[in-house]
């Protein structure tokens, strides 16, 4: 038999095929995103559950009860140093307030807190901020 010349069909060639490359690319850029997203949730779940001493103090000091003026006036002390140090103006008051407590500490017996102490106390209460 004579063989026959095919002139339009041309010879196998090699297909250079991508597609598992992209694939791979795909999956690490998947991979490093949601390793990202996640990481930044956990930094907003740490960062909203910590423990902040001042929201603590202050809601102390909003329900500090003024039955014992003693104990009363130990911790205004303690719990307002928190933001003794805020402003000028907050360094002032606390020290004023530190100076009409001082009847009421070191003593046995001690008499009931009386208003302008309480008024001092209540303003500087609400000067502090969270």
């Amino acid at each position: 038999m004579d063989e026959i010349k095919l002139h339009d069909i041309k010879s196998i060639i090699d297909v250079q095929e991508y597609s598992l490359y992209y694939l791979l690319g795909v999956v690490f850029l998947t991979i490093v995103l949601a390793s990202i997203i996640a990481y930044l949730l956990y930094l907003w779940y740490k960062k909203r559950n910590a423990f902040n001493i001042r929201k603590e103090h202050f809601k102390f000091m909003a329900e500090l009860p003024f039955k014992d003026a003693k104990q009363s006036a130990y911790a205004m002390t303690f719990y307002g140093v928190t933001f003794k140090n805020d402003t000028a103006e907050h360094t002032q008051i606390y020290e004023n307030l530190l100076n009409r407590l001082q009847e009421y500490k070191y003593k046995k017996e001690v008499k009931d807190l009386d208003e302008e102490t309480l008024k001092e106390f209540n303003f500087y209460r609400e000067m502090c901020n969270v």
